[in-house]
């Protein structure tokens, strides 16, 4: 018998959201969403929230902190569903980090990765997916 490997979708910017919205429908297990553009920069009120909270699996969202398509501040509290959010500190809609920040732009990375690792051992792996 053959162990099927969990999917994971995911995207970044518009691939977040396709990745959201296709998730279910692939038989993902999980869906990862880098820089997800919870609204248009400078307009809050056109709010793509609906289609975070419609993923139906486990997801992750990766956010910059000072991303003009939505800061982690804007994402409500508590999440849709099962949603982490992991924060980039200073990144903007691409993770870049500007000079002045505490943190270097090989450490932003770190970040990305280590918490897109730390979810998928928890979320995926924890709930009996095999890799």
């Amino acid at each position: 018998m053959r162990v099927r490997t969990p999917i994971i979708v995911g995207g970044r910017s518009a691939g977040a959201r396709s990745a959201c919205r296709s998730a279910v429908e692939l038989g993902a297990a999980g869906c990862l969403a880098l820089s997800f553009p919870l609204h248009p920069p400078g307009k809050p009120e056109s709010s793509r929230l609906s289609e975070l909270a419609d993923a139906g699996v486990p997801t992750l969202v990766v956010q910059g902190g000072n991303d003009p398509f939505g800061r982690p501040e804007e994402f409500p509290d508590p999440l849709p569903g099962r949603t982490d959010l992991a924060v980039v500190p200073d990144g903007d809609h691409g993770f870049a980090v500007p000079r002045r920040s505490p943190i270097t732009q090989d450490e932003a990375m770190d970040i990305v990765v280590e918490a897109t690792l730390e979810w998928v051992v928890r979320e995926i792996v924890g709930n009996g997916a095999s890799v």
